[in-house]
């Protein structure tokens, strides 16, 4: 991945979001994003739970239908889990400048 994916998915509005190296130019970030890269590894740990635990990933489907019951199946089996890991973000509406 470098920078010309970078530009031709941002000219289609597709926003790639990834951390910033040493090496790498700073590049103007929205603030969903920066919290998104700082939640990364709870985003990664229930991707990890999706596709070993609920059997999301499986990639011999033999039609589309059975691709979405299944992905389906997975995603309602993970909602009856106990324990789901979560990303706490509050948002703060802010008066200012209003009377």
């Amino acid at each position: 991945m470098g920078k010309g994916l970078f530009d031709r998915l941002f000219v289609d509005d597709i926003h790639l979001v990834t951390k910033l190296r040493k090496n790498m130019k700073k590049k103007a970030l929205k603030f969903m994003d920066k919290v998104y890269l700082r939640k990364i590894a709870i985003i990664e740990s229930i991707n990890d739970v999706l596709k070993n635990t609920c059997q999301i990933e499986h990639s011999r489907h033999r039609s589309f239908d059975n691709f979405l019951g299944n992905l389906i199946a997975g995603l309602t089996a993970y909602s009856f889990f106990d324990s789901k890991p979560s990303i706490k973000i509050q948002r703060v509406l802010s008066n200012l400048g209003k009377n």
